[in-house]
C-alpha cells in the first residue's frame, strides 16, 4: 500500500496461527484461539482502518474503529533510523499528540512497518539487535503492542531482508512477550504467490508468533476484469487452504488468523474500482468465515474526490474517486 498522501513510487513450529505436532501450547490469535482445533470465537469481526500517523483526516473515526492501523514506519534514509513516512521522527510531537487522540476513542493503534514506497527497516540495518531496536523504538514512541508487517514489492523477493526481518521480531517478541505481530502481504484469486508463502515459512523457522496474516485484496493486474468483492471473497478462499497448510490450523481457526484490507474506490490497476456495495460484500463475508479483521486503504480516501480530482482509473491519495458520502465505506466495512 501507499505511503499516506504521498504518491505511490512506483519450519520451525511455535507461531499463533498453529502449531500442530510441535508443541501443546498454541498462542492465541486476536480475541482469542488456544488451539488449532479449538471453534473460532464468537466475538464478531472489527473494524481497523490505516490512518496516516502524521494527519489527521476527518473520516478516521468513522465507524468506530477498533484500532487504528498507523501508516508506515521505514528507514529515514539509508541508515536504520525509525520514521514515519520517511520523513518525521519516531518522537515528534505533533505525531505522538495525534496517536494519543486516536487512543482517547477508546482505540487501540498497530503500527505499520513497511509499505509500498521508501525502505523498510530490515533492508536498511544491518544487524538482528539493530533492527528489533529500530522496531521497539517505533512501538514504544505510540505506546503499541501490535506490529503489522507490510511487506510487498522488492522488499518480499529479498530472502536475506525477510530472514532478518523474521529473526528480529522473533527477538523482539522474547523481549515483549504480549507482543502481537501481523504480516500483511499482497494475495490474487489463486491466494498468496510463492514469495508470501516463502515469508510465512521463514516466520515458522525463527518462531515468530503470527497473530494474523493481513490479505490486501487489491491491484490484481490488467488480467483480471471482475467484480472486486468477488475477488476478494475467492482471494480470501484460496489463502484459506494456504494458511491452514502452513501453519497446520482447523477450518475455524485459519479464518479467524485472517484479515482482509480492500483499497477502496478507484484502485492503482486500470478497471478496478472497489465499491460500497463490494465493501458490504466482504463485510458479509468475513463475519460469517469470523475473520478477525477488516480494513481499508484508507481512512483518508473515505471521501468523494472534489470535481476534477480524480477521474476513472485515477486512483488518488486522499480521495476515493467514486461518488459517496464522507466516511460511507467506513460505515458499510463496520456493518
Amino acid at each position: 500500500m501507499r505511503s499516506p498522501l504521498r504518491p505511490m513510487a512506483g519450519a520451525g513450529c511455535a507461531v499463533a496461527l498453529a502449531v500442530t505436532g510441535c508443541s501443546a501450547q498454541v498462542a492465541s490469535a486476536p480475541h482469542a484461539v488456544t488451539s488449532s482445533t479449538a471453534a473460532a470465537p464468537a466475538t464478531s469481526t472489527v473494524y481497523a482502518p490505516y490512518v496516516s500517523a502524521t494527519e489527521a483526516a476527518a473520516t478516521d473515526s468513522a465507524g468506530s474503529p477498533a484500532t487504528y492501523n498507523l501508516a508506515f514506519v521505514i528507514s529515514g534514509g539509508s541508515g536504520c533510523t525509525p520514521k514515519w513516512n520517511g520523513t518525521e521522527a519516531i518522537a515528534d510531537s505533533a505525531v505522538t499528540s495525534r496517536i494519543s487522540s486516536l487512543k482517547k476513542t477508546g482505540a487501540d493503534v498497530r503500527v505499520s512497518f513497511g509499505g509500498a514506497s521508501g525502505k523498510e527497516l530490515a533492508a536498511a540495518c544491518d544487524s538482528v539487535p539493530e533492527l528489533a531496536a529500530a522496531y521497539g523504538e517505533a512501538l514504544d514512541a505510540a505506546g503499541a503492542t501490535e506490529a503489522d508487517f507490510d511487506i510487498e514489492g522488492d522488499e518480499l523477493t529479498n530472502s536475506a531482508s525477510v530472514a532478518l526481518r523474521s529473526r528480529a521480531i522473533a527477538r523482539l517478541q522474547r523481549e515483549r512477550p504480549d507482543l502481537k505481530v501481523s504480516f500483511t502481504l499482497p494475495v490474487m484469486p489463486s491466494g498468496l504467490d510463492a514469495d508470501g508463502l516463502a515469508l510465512l515459512e521463514s516466520a515458522n523457522t525463527y518462531d515468530v508468533q503470527v497473530s494474523t496474516v493481513n490479505l490486501m485484496t487489491m491491484n490484481y493486474g490488467e488480467s483480471y476484469g471482475g467484480d472486486m468483492g468477488d475477488y476478494a471473497v475467492t482471494s480470501a478462499t484460496a489463502a484459506h487452504a494456504q494458511l491452514k497448510k502452513v501453519f497446520g490450523l482447523s477450518d475455524a481457526n485459519a479464518w479467524r488468523g485472517m484479515a482482509l484490507t480492500s483499497m477502496i474506490g478507484v484502485n492503482d490497476v486500470a478497471g478496478e474500482t472497489f465499491t460500497l456495495s463490494d465493501a458490504a460484500q466482504v463485510r458479509t463475508f468475513a463475519e460469517r468465515k469470523g475473520i478477525a479483521w477488516v480494513s481499508m486503504w484508507s481512512a483518508f480516501r473515505d471521501r468523494q474526490c472534489a470535481d476534477g480530482q480524480s477521474g476513472q482509473d485515477d486512483a488518488a491519495t486522499d480521495c476515493s474517486g467514486v461518488s459517496q458520502s464522507s466516511g460511507a465505506f467506513a460505515e458499510a466495512f463496520t456493518g
